[in-house]
């Protein structure tokens, strides 16, 4: 099955190690972070050149090898659950020929005569999170991620919101069904508008959505937005569900968990070969994403006989859709602000049918994608479409031709102020943060949320409609709202009460908290432990302005305690802008914030390093970590060997895992309100 090209045994290894690297990278952002960078066609030709070398060099072959792994380990705030059975990926085939010889390995290994038909079922690939539903005596009792195939995640609160997924099953005994969760491609359209009406997060494809959503820490979330589920197999079991795949499958849909109608069994090579046709006639068509055909050995004893190899089963294959692509030619390219600032290119194209499709648009990521395909408007390019994920480029047809460069922006397209690339990243970031347009509604939003400000009745519906109204700029317009006063009256959830209440809830934050005022910016990096760490060390927001804007304001900076030089860095370009001194200065003469005062007191915390996990009974997060600062200690969000104590609420999960690792004190909440108490 190699395809690669003739190499040294030393230049196999250096390329395997390579490959292992960027495999490991882009599995972390696809099962971990649910933001893949490259398409699944791309990560497959990975995986493909990776199994191809170590075909020619089995010799290279690592324990630690792609091939042999699955997934990613889960790195969430979600609490980590071992399957009971591993969650195993499937080999995949993109070509008729590859299904055939997969077909006669079945036969090869179970020492088949030649005319012995391999019955199998088909079934579509659903383009979805791996989900794992235990039942036991008919009580869902568990849900869980794949994760690494080992380990996933609990997300069984999120999972009973499903409306697809019953809680209870006529079934005695334990029974595991697995099964994708996804979200329909209708379902899709509609959130990522409700998103982007909010000013919220734009999803780039149902898959992504569907992921985002389930791994939710507040399974509210979940509930809101349309997830389905499809099984399509099954993990431990304490009693067979059938002979065959195909009445197994059937079991499970009569217990009313969902199986997709197009599983069919196939008694030939050609059935099955027929039936991917047909689904791939149809891919367009169906209410959800796919991206190929599953095809699995009916009968299930010799299924147990095949059994696995490292991170498959030999008894299971994906057949992938081929990648769809078309040419067309680039007719601009224009830069998108993100919320976050993030300046982002997109190509704008002479409209082509891609995929039943008419696209006219492409994403281009970042400057340095632009620099690879070393593409300028003008040039003709092959773009890629597989299933509903936004399309890319994937080759520039005429990167040869005599065309100027495209320049990448030095400074923001909507506000005019510098952006620019942190050491180390390759997105470039416009650093207007107050000022900017293209960022305002999330500005406001982080500025008056609980965390930071926590203006009461300025959520993100109120902040929406007062931007439409052309009320609300910047954060010092808050203030200025109570000149509205009587417009807003009698418009429609607004009464004389309610208006009067949010203007009072205004006024109240006038001579709040520096440390939250200073969080509520919105600089990168500056968290509300990191800004309490600045106005330690300066006092008040104009002090820390001026050292950041001095000669050696980074290194001034850099030497807070706490703070290192990226956070110095983000420091620095933010006060550098002169928007943002402008629109600041017009905020502090508003807002007025006070003058940082420490309510730590000496005690035998002091400069200790204290973590809370799990679910705090008596009090809150915050109310926690405050009493934790005033005894001079550091909440910290994460346990590592510099933490003295972890305090554990019920469902601490992960954390306290690794606080008992580390032989890190654990107190529970009554222990720590003790120690409060006595400090």
């Amino acid at each position: 099955m190699s395809d690669t090209p003739a190499m040294t045994e030393a230049e196999a290894a250096n390329r395997l190690m390579r490959l292992a690297k960027e495999i490991a990278r882009h599995d972390r952002l696809y099962h971990d972070r649910d933001a893949p960078e490259i398409s699944d066609a791309d990560y497959d030709a990975l995986v493909r050149e990776n199994r191809a070398l170590e075909d020619a060099f089995p010799q290279l072959v690592r324990a630690d090898s792609p091939s042999r792994r699955l997934g990613a380990a889960p790195t969430s705030a979600l609490a980590k659950v071992p399957h009971a059975k591993a969650m195993l990926s499937l080999d995949n085939a993109f070509a008729d020929e590859e299904v055939a010889e997969f077909v006669a390995r079945v036969r090869r290994f179970l020492s088949l005569p030649a005319e012995a038909e391999v019955v199998l079922t088909a079934e579509p690939k659903i383009d979805g999170l791996s989900c794992s539903l235990r039942y036991e005596d008919g009580a869902l009792v568990l849900a869980a991620t794949r994760g690494d195939g080992a380990v996933g995640e609990d997300v069984t609160p999120n999972v009973r919101t499903i409306a697809d997924i019953p809680q209870a099953i006529d079934r005695p005994g334990v029974i595991e069904v697995r099964g994708e969760v996804y979200m329909s491609k209708a379902d899709f359209a509609a959130l990522n508008a409700r998103q982007e009406a909010a000013g919220g997060k734009i999803f780039a494809n149902p898959r992504n959505a569907a992921a985002g959503s389930l791994r939710q820490k507040d399974a509210g979330v979940t509930a809101a937005r349309p997830l389905r589920f499809l099984a399509h197999g099954w993990g431990e079991l304490d009693a067979p569900l059938g002979t065959t795949q195909a009445e197994a499958m059937a079991t499970i849909a009569a217990l009313g968990i969902p199986v997709s109608d197009l599983l069919k069994r196939c008694v030939t090579l050609d059935d099955a070969l027929a039936h991917y046709r047909a689904i791939e006639a149809a891919r367009a068509e169906l209410p959800f994403d796919i991206d190929g055909v599953v095809y699995k050995v009916d009968r299930l004893d010799w299924q147990e006989r095949l059994g696995q190899v490292a991170r498959a089963p030999r008894w299971g294959l994906a057949h992938k859709f081929p990648a769809e692509q078309a040419e067309t030619e680039v007719v601009g390219i224009d830069i998108q602000v993100g919320r976050t600032g993030k300046l982002t290119p997109v190509g704008r194209l002479k409209p082509v049918g891609v995929g039943g499709v008419i696209v006219s648009n492409v994403t281009l990521h970042n400057r340095d994608e632009i620099a690879r395909l070393g593409l300028r408007v003008g040039d003709r390019v092959r773009i890629q479409r597989a299933g509903d994920v936004i399309p890319q480029v994937v080759e520039n047809l005429t990167r040869d031709a005599p065309r100027a460069p495209f320049v990448f922006p030095d400074h923001c397209p909507e506000c005019g102020s510098e952006a620019v690339a942190e050491e180390g990243e390759v997105d470039v970031r416009c650093t207007g943060g107050l000022i900017c347009p293209a960022q305002r509604f999330e500005r406001l939003r982080h500025f008056a949320s609980r965390g930071a400000m926590d203006i009461d009745g300025l959520g993100e519906k109120s902040i929406a409609e007062f931007l439409s109204l052309g009320w609300l700029h910047g954060p010092a317009d808050i203030w200025r709202l109570k000149a509205h006063r009587d417009k807003l009256v009698g418009r429609e959830g607004w009464q004389a009460v309610s208006v009067d209440k949010l203007l009072a809830a205004i006024d109240v934050r006038t001579g709040f908290d520096p440390a939250r005022f200073l969080f509520g910016l919105g600089i990168r990096h500056v968290g509300i432990v990191t800004a309490k760490d600045l106005l330690k060390a300066f006092g008040t927001v104009e002090a820390l302005e001026a050292a950041a804007r001095a000669e050696d304001g980074a290194a001034q900076l850099s030497a807070v305690e706490g703070v290192g030089p990226v956070v110095a860095e983000a420091l620095v370009d933010f006060f550098h802008e002169p928007h943002n001194r402008e629109e600041l200065a017009d905020l502090l003469a508003l807002a007025r914030p006070a003058a940082f005062v420490s309510s730590a007191r000496e005690t035998a915390w002091t400069g200790k390093t204290i973590v809370f996990t799990g679910t705090l009974e008596t009090m809150s997060r915050d109310e926690a970590k405050a009493q934790a600062e005033r005894l001079g200690a550091r909440a910290a969000g994460s346990v590592s060997a510099k933490t003295d104590l972890v305090v554990a609420g019920p469902g601490a999960g992960s954390k306290l895992k690794k606080a008992e690792e580390l032989g890190v004190r654990v107190a529970t909440e009554a222990e720590w309100a003790r120690i409060v108490a006595e400090s």
